[in-house]
């Protein structure tokens, strides 16, 4: 199980390193999402950007939805910041957004650092 989706996971995040090093640190997290998205598409890797899941709770449907900032494969989670460090709720976010999307995999990215930093997670 530690080599699932090992492949794709690199490819991912080979993308977001060239994104990191055409684009560098210090700006909002919404161009890095849109700078990804060009490269998905240029890479011919199928994805859903701020994929929409709703939330059950003992059999009903909350009102309030998550967004996965990206669905790669349909079943890869990645989550992009840009924030100094990573803290434990952006680790505790990307293990729900994982469990919630039916997922096994997630990468948590930081595009703020000066090389970067992500974390592979596999549930």
């Amino acid at each position: 199980m530690q080599h699932y989706k090992e492949k794709e996971t690199y490819k991912i995040i080979g993308i977001c390193m060239e994104v990191h090093r055409n684009l560098g640190p210090g700006l909002l997290e919404v161009v890095y999402k849109d700078a990804l998205e060009v490269e998905f598409k240029e890479n011919n890797i199928p994805f859903e950007r701020e994929k929409e899941y709703s939330i059950e709770y003992k059999g009903k449907v909350l009102a309030h939805k998550f967004y996965a900032d990206f669905i790669i494969n349909e079943d890869i989670v990645l989550e992009v910041k840009a924030i100094r460090e990573f803290s434990s709720e952006h680790i505790a976010q990307i293990l729900n957004y994982i469990k919630i999307s039916d997922s096994e995999v997630g990468l948590l990215v930081n595009f703020q650092t000066k090389s970067l930093q992500y974390k592979r997670y596999i549930l």
